[in-house]
This record gives structure tokens, C-alpha cells and sequence, in this order.
């Protein structure tokens, strides 16, 4: 395996990500953002509007049927589809309503606000949506080890965005391991899956399935705040349907991710802003990057 990369603007300006014609909005692609629970709901609309700040030309939204309407008005560029729950959380058997727009999604993220019940809802839509590239957040991580066959057959267009703890429950190993370890875990499990891994922490580690690897220094301890994974992971998907290649769009995401909070502890103090806040700074760092 080749040493790990920094990542750098001057990397990324290397590396252009795909940039739209005057097709419009169809032309910057249509992203599908799954989950959501009565108790997380405002994780959906971080990671969604996280995924238009990166330029992606549609939104579509489903979420639990208590809180779409809420998340309809607050999110008003969105389509939203309400889905039934089950004790407040999605199952397998609400997607029905999905699958006939999957094949128009060119990038769906599965996870945000979703707890023990990621795994099911990931299997099924890894299995349904045929073209998209996947992104695994939060409790869909897990999807990537019973659904292994499934990741196989998408040729490395999936993109896992765990945290230590997360990549705890993916592997079975510690914890602490992981810790000790990042980017020697990211590359195992990128390795086993086929899939690209960001492996977060303080410094953010990117492992791609063939061998190559990235690194991300930290943008900073205010971006340990609830709901800032959310926003990363809606960044990425958004970069996927644009078009970028899913190690591109990860590099490239944990690195606006991490720009984005140095700036607000410029702008607002290195503890105490929130990860609302982190999508608003995306649209000029990405301007930079051009």
C-alpha cells in the first residue's frame, strides 16, 4: 500500500471535481438522503442540505411520517417522502414507496438519525438501488459486513463514514484499537468491502479499496459537535452526484468539512458553533478550490 497523501488545496486543485455544463440542476445530479427517527429529526435535514451546499442539483428526503411535514417546511428545496415507522423508526417494508425513483437517484445517503434499524434499511436499498453510489453513515455502517455480497457487486461505489466507535461495531475489534490504529483499520475494511472509507477522528483518515490512502490533519475540536458527521456525510453524497468518483468526493469532502470549521472558530470561536453552521461555508471554499 502506497503512504498515505495530505490532503491540501493544492492536492484538490489537481484534482477538479466534474463541473456542470448549462444543462441546470439535472445536469449536478439527484441525491436521495434515507433516515431519520422521532428522536434524531433534524439529522436528515443537516445532512440534506449539506448535500445541495456541494452542489448537488436535486433533493429528495424520506424520512419518518411524524416529521416530514416539519422537515418539507424546513427544507423547502426538497421533495419528502413520509414513510411509515415503526416505534418511531424506519423499517424495511416503509421503502416500497422508493424504489421506483431509486434509478433516477444518482447518489443516495442511508444513516443520519437512524439507530439499531441502519443495517435493515441500508441491506434493502443497497440491494434496490442498482446504480447509485451508496454512502453508510451512522447506524447504516454496519450494513457493510451482513450485506458484504451486496458492496462486492457495486465495484467500489460505496463510501462508509464512520467514527471510532462505529468502526468498533462494523469490525468487533476495540475501540481503543481502532484508535491506536485508524488508518491501518480504514485500510482493512476498505480492503474487505470494496468500498472507500473515511475514517473520522482528529485527524480523518481515507482509504480506497486498491490501496491508496489520504489524510486530513483536523479542522479543529469544534467540530466534535453533535450533528457534524451528519453534515459530512451530506457533503460527500452530494460531490457523488455531481459526478465525482467516490474517493474524490471523500477527499474532497473531509477536507471542506474540516475548512469549514476552522473558519467558524475564526468566525465565531474554536468551541461553540454548530454544525448548522458548517454547510453555510461550503459553497465558498468549494469557489477556492475552482
Amino acid at each position: 500500500m502506497s503512504a498515505p497523501v495530505e490532503i491540501t488545496a493544492r492536492l484538490l486543485r489537481r484534482w477538479p471535481l466534474p463541473q456542470p455544463g448549462r444543462g441546470g440542476k439535472e445536469e449536478r445530479g439527484r441525491v436521495l438522503v434515507v433516515g431519520g427517527h422521532v428522536e434524531v429529526p433534524g439529522a436528515v435535514v443537516l445532512a440534506a442540505t449539506a448535500a445541495l451546499r456541494a452542489g448537488a442539483g436535486k433533493l429528495q428526503v424520506a424520512t419518518v411520517e411524524q416529521i416530514a411535514a416539519q422537515l418539507g417546511l424546513s427544507l423547502p428545496e426538497a421533495r419528502a417522502f413520509a414513510l411509515k415507522a415503526d416505534h418511531g423508526a424506519l423499517t424495511p417494508e416503509a421503502l416500497a414507496p422508493l424504489i421506483e425513483h431509486l434509478p433516477r437517484c444518482d447518489a443516495v445517503l442511508v444513516g443520519p438519525g437512524m439507530m439499531q434499524e441502519g443495517e435493515a434499511v441500508a441491506l434493502h436499498l443497497l440491494s434496490a438501488a442498482q446504480d447509485a453510489a451508496i454512502v453508510l453513515d451512522a447506524g447504516a455502517i454496519t450494513a457493510a459486513d451482513a450485506g458484504g455480497h451486496l458492496l462486492a457487486q457495486r465495484r467500489g461505489r460505496v463510501v462508509l463514514t464512520p467514527h471510532a466507535g462505529e468502526m468498533a461495531a462494523l469490525t468487533g475489534r476495540p475501540k481503543e484499537e481502532i484508535e491506536a490504529d485508524p488508518l491501518g483499520v480504514a485500510q482493512a475494511v476498505a480492503a474487505r468491502y470494496g468500498a472507500v472509507v473515511a475514517m473520522k477522528g482528529a485527524a480523518t483518515h481515507i482509504a480506497a479499496p486498491d490501496g491508496r490512502s489520504w489524510f486530513y490533519p483536523g479542522g479543529g475540536v469544534g467540530l466534535g459537535t453533535s450533528g457534524s458527521g451528519d453534515v459530512l456525510a451530506g457533503v460527500i453524497t452530494g460531490l457523488l452526484a455531481r459526478g465525482a468518483e467516490p474517493e474524490q468526493a471523500a477527499t474532497f469532502g473531509v477536507y471542506l468539512h474540516g475548512e469549514a470549521g476552522k473558519v467558524l472558530a475564526r468566525k465565531v470561536g474554536p468551541l461553540g458553533f454548530l454544525a448548522r453552521e458548517i454547510g453555510a461555508e461550503i459553497p465558498r471554499l468549494l469557489g477556492a478550490l475552482a
